[in-house]
């Protein structure tokens, strides 16, 4: 059996309270169990209603001074410190930070790509139950079951170009554990974890693009758990960070 990816293109944009259930339905109505169903992160963020108007954004003294260093608008630097735990680094422009939602990455997740000029988007609340509510609205839709996963572009350390990530996933496991398996020489397996879910959503990406209007794709034929994981499972915990 041939794993399918396939996408999945919109027409119109999605607005605060959509339903991304519906649109998906009627775009492919040929949902089947155990599809694994990927969201953009920008879409799940338009429909919650994270899209921020900056004019209404004041900019502290802090983020007037970033934003002139680095030569940033000053109301995307201020809500890159909202939605920030802490600023790991700041170099060449480029804003790398931990999110309040436990993510490393560029500006917080704060983009303004895909949105109309004046307005930038922020990161779901939660995406782990933004993933769950869009799974159960999908099954009383369909009757299928299937996973969701969504997905966000995130740069890499040590590599150039970037690749999409899960930032969360609902009805399947986020990691694939071989320890204790034997490899093809009978050694038995100690450390191997395969992010699968970070995986599934890159192999989505490349039938997505940035601008092609397919911001969900489904993946087929991947066979996986029904075991509903979360991202703490991927997001590497304190004490295991060589880095911090």
């Amino acid at each position: 059996m041939v794993m399918e990816v396939i996408p999945v293109k919109l027409h119109d944009d999605v607005k605060k309270g959509d339903n991304l259930a519906g649109y998906l339905v009627l775009a492919c109505n040929d949902l089947r169990d155990g599809d694994i169903v990927v969201f953009t992160q920008k879409i799940i963020s338009k429909q919650e209603g994270q899209t921020i108007d900056l004019a209404k954004v004041h900019p502290s003294l802090l983020a007037t001074g970033i934003a002139s260093e680095y030569g940033k608008d000053p109301r995307i630097v201020q809500l890159i410190l909202d939605q920030s735990k802490r600023i790991v680094r700041m170099h060449g422009g480029i804003i790398i930070s931990e999110t309040i939602h436990g993510f490393i990455c560029a500006n917080a997740g704060v983009d303004e790509s895909n949105v109309m000029g004046g307005y930038a988007t922020l990161l779901p609340d939660n995406a782990d139950r933004s993933a769950e509510e869009l799974r159960r609205k999908i099954k009383e839709t369909t009757g299928k079951e299937i996973a969701v996963l969504i997905s966000d572009t995130f740069g890499r350390p040590f590599r150039q170009g970037q690749t999409n990530v899960a930032i969360g996933m609902a009805g399947m496991r986020g990691i694939l554990d071989y320890a204790g398996k034997k490899d093809d020489f009978g050694r038995t397996l100690r450390i191997t974890a395969i992010a699968i879910a970070d995986e599934i959503c890159s192999a989505a990406e490349l039938v997505m693009g940035k601008s092609l209007h397919i911001p969900i794709a489904i993946i087929r034929n991947y066979t996986h758990d029904s075991f509903s994981g979360s991202m703490g499972e991927i997001n590497r915990p304190r004490s295991m960070d060589l880095f911090r």
